[in-house]
């Protein structure tokens, strides 16, 4: 199914102000959220796709590919959203209040938090991308600490009822006339303390720790393109989901190919007489040699096509061609045999030419010759 036009999502202009999108966001967010339309499945469809289209158009890079390529510029790039809490926990802090769309709107009780994403980033060359490729990555990530279980107090010590909250998590603050639940600054929503803290993660619960992680690149990746691993970002600190790792796409420059999108465009040196006369000439595809027949008369810059020899499509759709731009190259030196051909050509052509050039002996010779 197509997506709909993120701009059209949020109804705003394709020239929208990063402020104006950010309004138009908001506005949705409020008119679609889950607390407002109990049991609206269309509701909440309308909600996650608003935060999608947020979350490319208030990126500068992303928003730039988008506007580019379309919805094929940011698949893979852009953050999926399973659930409104992932949106809450994306975007929350839009409405104020450190308990994000939850405390915008009211919502009591200590609400248990996503993990952070965590960045990895991989390197390949153009035939790695057009083909896939499996990678190892090595990153730094917080794993629960083992000599706490993850709870943070020393072992055989408890934690304690944050009195500031007494328990709950949230603080409830009046401005003016409204009512407004607020994370609690003390507890930081988790309701409780650790009073003797563990020595090993310092009461933190988790501590870091390098990890190795197997991903599958697909077919056709470009550069700046992100691949998601679902789970295997930051865990949380109160029990919920973990993040995820976003592996980042960079693509060496080829000496070759130039990447225009799903195309690849070679240049083709040629030459005068084959360029004049017509050939068959060999050149190089990410896949093996192939032939491109340049007929007669072919001017230099003329673009050939082998379709279906570019990068494939990520997605699934069309794989790109490969464009063989030709250009006519002049040689810098001539054999005493390809100057006098040339020489015979011009004057058939009727052609001004510079005159042959004469050895510096010769010339020495008719100087002092004419000296005398």
């Amino acid at each position: 199914m197509a997506k709909t036009c993120y701009y059209e999502v949020l109804q705003v202009e394709r020239n929208a102000s990063d402020r104006e999108i950010s309004k138009a966001y908001r506005k949705l967010a409020v008119k679609f959220h889950p607390d407002s339309n109990p049991g609206d499945a269309e509701a909440g469809q309308n909600f996650k796709q608003a935060a999608e289209a947020y979350e490319v158009l208030s990126d500068s890079e992303k928003r730039a590919r988008y506007d580019r390529h379309g919805h094929a510029g940011v698949d893979g790039a852009g953050q999926q959203f399973g659930s409104a809490e992932d949106i809450f926990a994306a975007f929350g802090e839009m409405f104020g209040g450190g308990g994000g769309f939850g405390d915008f709107f009211g919502r009591g009780g200590s609400r248990v938090r996503r993990g952070n994403d965590v960045r990895a980033d991989v390197t390949l060359t153009l035939e790695e991308a057009a083909k896939g490729v499996g990678k190892t990555l090595s990153f730094d990530r917080h794993q629960s600490c083992d000599t706490c279980e993850g709870s943070g107090a020393k072992p055989g010590s408890e934690v304690a009822s944050c009195q500031q909250c007494g328990g709950r998590g949230q603080v409830l603050q009046s401005a003016g006339i409204l009512r407004v639940q607020t994370t609690c600054p003390v507890c930081r929503g988790e309701g409780k303390i650790v009073v003797d803290p563990c020595t090993d993660c310092r009461g933190q619960g988790q501590i870091r720790k390098r990890v190795e992680l197997d991903v599958s690149i697909p077919a056709g990746v470009d550069d700046g393109m992100r691949v998601r691993l679902s789970g295997e970002g930051e865990p949380s600190p109160n029990g919920g989901p973990n993040g995820d790792c976003y592996c980042f796409i960079k693509v060496r420059k080829h000496k070759l190919f130039h990447r225009d999108g799903s195309n690849l465009i070679l240049q083709m040196p040629i030459s005068y007489t084959q360029a004049a006369l017509g050939a068959e000439i060999k050149v190089p595809t990410l896949d093996g040699p192939d032939q491109v027949t340049v007929p007669r008369g072919t001017q230099s810059g003329e673009v050939f096509k082998l379709a279906g020899r570019g990068m494939a499509d990520p997605q699934g759709g069309r794989t790109g061609d490969l464009l063989v731009q030709t250009f006519i190259e002049t040689p810098k030196k001539v054999s005493g045999e390809q100057e006098e051909l040339l020489r015979r050509l011009a004057k058939l052509e009727e052609a001004d030419v510079l005159p042959e050039r004469k050895n510096f002996l010769t010339r020495l010779t008719e100087y002092f010759a004419v000296a005398d």
